[in-house]
This record gives structure tokens, sequence and C-alpha cells, in this order.
């Protein structure tokens, strides 16, 4: 069986943002990039099915410019195998649909037969690919999962249902799993693993390598208008004795804040 893992390059949760002159976007010119926390839980579940034998290979799926190796590289010093970039023209302003079909093209094309996501990316938390690539495949689709379990023809996941409660859900393969904030912890590279990693093989295809065109991933969703959030006002101090002082607090909340 072989894993693939879809690895995507978001802003460092840390890093400043900055919105472009004509609000189309932001400024990824002093970005600090780092791999989607929640992909790294995935790659994780994927590296730990493969240590437990059930798997042969991990394969990492990127859809970037060269400028997202870095990140590669790091999932494959973690332990994957190798990996696939898709960069092409055509996906330069792609919404999740288009990425979501090359992906899966890309996923079809390797045999893969599970493949493991990030729950969301954390940059446009839209949460959409994972369930294209499983429509697009024609596989089941486990989401947020917290524990997973696999064999070489079944996933089996467990998802948090609120109250204590767990869903069970098992899929024959092929399947999409994505992964929750808590389905494990993350290893960090090791040297060996880094020193390895520079002879891993990182595969680049168009989208014309995988059978697709540029009409076909033409994106349906443009997103336009962003800007950062108004600055907070600052904080007001109530004068005078406690009762009055309590009476304008409730009289704020009421009309200005409007929360009671």
């Amino acid at each position: 069986m072989k894993i693939g893992v879809c690895l995507k390059q978001v802003p460092a949760t840390d890093t400043r943002i900055q919105i472009n002159a004509d609000g189309s976007g932001i400024v990824t010119s002093e970005v600090k990039w780092e791999i989607n926390p929640y992909d790294e839980y995935a790659l994780e579940a994927a590296l730990q099915i493969k240590d437990a034998k059930v798997a042969k290979e991990v394969v990492i799926f990127t859809i970037g410019a060269k400028s997202c190796e870095q990140r590669i590289r790091d999932g494959l010093a973690r332990g994957a195998d190798r990996a696939v970039r898709i960069d092409d023209p055509a996906l330069a302003n792609a919404d999740s649909l288009g990425i979501g079909r090359a992906l899966a093209a890309a996923l079809k094309a390797e045999d893969i037969s599970l493949v493991f996501c990030g729950k969301q990316g954390v940059d446009g938390d839209n949460s959409q690919v994972p369930g294209i690539i499983a429509e697009t495949m024609g596989c089941a689709q486990i989401s947020v999962v917290n524990h997973v379990e696999a064999t070489a023809d079944t996933v089996t996941a467990h998802r948090a249902m609120g109250g204590g409660n767990t869903h069970v859900v098992q899929a024959s393969l092929p399947a999409v799993v994505t992964a929750d904030k808590g389905l494990n912890t993350p290893r960090f590279a090791s040297l060996p693993g880094i020193m390895k990693a520079k002879r891993k093989k990182i595969v680049v295809k168009s989208v014309g390598d995988l059978g697709l065109d540029a009409a076909s991933l033409a994106p349906v969703v443009v997103e336009s208008g962003y800007a950062l959030p108004p600055a907070r006002p600052g904080g007001r101090i109530l004068e005078g004795d406690a009762a009055s002082a309590v009476s304008e607090l409730v009289r704020l909340l009421r009309e200005e804040a409007k929360v009671i």
C-alpha cells in the first residue's frame, strides 16, 4: 500500500501579514513560511502506519513553486520517501476546486490507496480540498479524525462527537482521511533524516502531465477585497462610585457592545 500526504505551505502563525495595494491578496515577500500545522498531523499518521509495516511508501504531494521545496524537504527529512510537486501557471489563481482536481489526478497517477490531509489550511480555512479530492477520486472521506488505524484494505478512524462520545468509522480503500489536532505528536526531523532528504526525489509535474488542461482548472470562485480587521478601540475607565460604574457598564454592554 502507498500512502499520499497532501502538504501545503502556509504563512507561519507568528508572521506579520500585510495586504497588497489592490486588496487581492497578501504581500508574500517578507512572509515566513511553514508546513500547514494540520498537515503535520497527517504526515505523522502516514509515517506511523508505514512504521507499523502496513504501508510500503509515503509520498508527499504539494502544489506550488520551487520556493515550497524547503517545506517538502522537511517532510522528507521526517521520513516520507519521495514527493510530487505540481507547478503550472494554470494553478496560479486556482480555487479549491482546481487544487482538489489537480491533487486527485496526481494521487491517482501514483496509485495511492490512502490519502491523508489536514482538516483545513490555516491560511484560507476553507476545508474544501480533501472533500473535492475524495469526490474526484470516487472514494470515501473520513474527516476531523483524532485516531486512525489501517490495514492493507481498510482504514478505521475515530472522530470526537462532543459530550465524550466517539464516532468510529471504517472504510474500504482507497479513502481520504483528514487529520485533527490531537491525532498524534508530529516528530521532528533527525540529522540523519535531514541528510537523507537531500537525496530523495521531488518530481515536478505540470497539469498536462496529469492529463488536465487550464480550462478544467479555471477558478469558479475569485477572492478579493482583502483587508485587515479594524483596530480595536482603547480601553475605558469608568469614573464614580461602584453603583454608578456598574450602571454605566451595563448600559455600555447593552447599547454599545450589544452583548446583553
